[in-house]
């Protein structure tokens, strides 16, 4: 991948992204949207969202190459299971994808880096469905 003025871009997706500054956005901006949604919020039982801010901020940070602090403090991510005692059905999947999708819009991230993210981020809240029951 090259630079604007044809340098090569070095380092892994964390750090072409603009490291921990571009992960904490995303984690902030999603959960301004989450806090305002009917479904999704009940989810997280703390009334403060800030610590789901960091696990998520931490988690995508590692799985892109950044720092590994989330599996210091938390171990294996085990994401289906820390995730199965809530009831994920499709219309969730969509509201979580649409919380997420202001977040990476709001990143103004390169053609290519948008659609990794987003790739995965699509597979990931698809692979959380844990029922298809309203």
């Amino acid at each position: 991948m090259r630079k604007p003025g044809g340098d090569f871009a070095e380092g892994n997706f964390f750090e072409q992204v603009g490291g921990s500054e571009t992960f904490d956005k995303l984690a902030t901006v999603f959960y301004q949207q989450v806090a305002e949604d009917e479904v999704l919020r009940p989810m997280y039982p703390e009334e403060d969202l800030e610590p789901a801010k960091e696990r998520l901020r931490m988690f995508l940070e590692q799985y892109w190459g950044g720092p590994t602090t989330y599996q210091q403090l938390r171990g294996h991510p085990r994401l289906r299971m820390r995730h199965s005692p809530f009831q994920i059905n499709p219309d969730a999947r969509e509201r979580w994808l649409r919380c997420m999708r202001v977040a990476v819009d709001s990143l103004a991230l390169s053609p290519l880096a948008e659609a990794q993210l987003w790739g995965y981020l699509d597979r990931a809240a698809t692979a959380m469905l844990n029922t298809f029951d309203d």
